[in-house]
């Protein structure tokens, strides 16, 4: 007898197949009874037994493996959110990750990280290259405008900018924080070679680098709270909190608030001073 997710497998298969375009998929629409592809279409584009493809959606196909899921995600060219269901009603868990470089952010994304018109927010990659970031970012952070986009990445600012590391009177424990969640962030996205790069650069300029990355320390990124000694208002104390982009597993956007109504007033000044 199917087990339930062998059964919501095979429906959630038969309802994807059923709002297929045939035409779309370059099949003839001549004689088709029902709508969507038929089984046969989906097993040829799969590269699967039309049976047991059949067997899938009867729920008796048994566990498929996570190659044949891949090739019906394929074939039916569903989107990432879709794939990762099939995964977690056919597998239990969610396919490995691909990782792809982000091709920017959304207007609307943008438009959320102008509203916060006090509280320094960024968007990061999993590979920590800034992509997106507020006028008050700018101001108490960094102006990544004025930087390069390779070199706005913030393992790199912190091990390489002298003036990055001015301003963390911790930086030690900083910069191993950083490193952390670096590794762990690189690590869930499956980046690993996308960074090396960037680590052997780090690696060979940096002994201090080095020295952590050998630790291998993970460590989520969460929040927290940070003092940063910003040279034009002193001291800033801020609670930090970082947040998927829901839809977009490649990036976290970073918020600081300001953690009294002093140091809020510190970023207001240095707004007021760059208009």
């Amino acid at each position: 007898m199917p087990t339930a997710n062998e059964n919501l497998l095979g429906a959630y298969l038969k309802d994807r197949r059923a709002k297929l375009d045939p035409a779309a998929f370059g099949f003839s629409m001549a004689r088709r009874r029902t709508p969507g592809l038929r089984r046969e279409e989906v097993a040829q584009r799969a590269n699967v037994s039309a049976t047991w493809y059949t067997w899938l959606e009867q729920g008796r196909g048994g566990a498929p493996s996570a190659d044949v899921l891949n090739r019906i995600s394929h074939a039916m060219m569903l989107t990432d959110t879709e794939r990762e269901h099939l995964f977690l009603l056919g597998l239990g868990r969610p396919p490995e990750v691909r990782y792809r470089a982000p091709q920017g952010i959304t207007p609307r994304l943008q438009r959320l990280l102008d509203t916060l018109d006090h509280s320094p927010a960024f968007i990061r990659t999993a590979t920590w290259d800034v992509i997106a970031w507020n006028r008050a970012a700018a101001a108490v952070l960094t102006d990544y405008s004025k930087l390069p986009d390779g070199q706005r990445n913030v393992l790199r600012m912190m091990f390489r900018d002298a003036r990055v590391r001015a301003a963390q009177p911790n930086w030690r424990n900083v910069a191993r924080f950083v490193v952390a969640s670096f590794r762990a962030d690189v690590a869930r996205a499956g980046a690993a070679g996308i960074v090396q790069s960037l680590v052997d650069e780090l690696c060979a300029t940096s002994t201090e680098f080095a020295a952590m990355w050998r630790d291998n320390d993970v460590q989520a990124h969460g929040d927290g709270a940070k003092v940063l000694h910003h040279p034009d208002v002193g001291p800033l104390s801020m609670e930090f909190s970082a947040f998927a982009v829901d839809g977009r597993p490649d990036l976290n956007m970073v918020v600081y608030n300001p953690a009294t109504p002093e140091d809020a007033e510190k970023i207001r000044t240095l707004l007021k001073s760059r208009t």
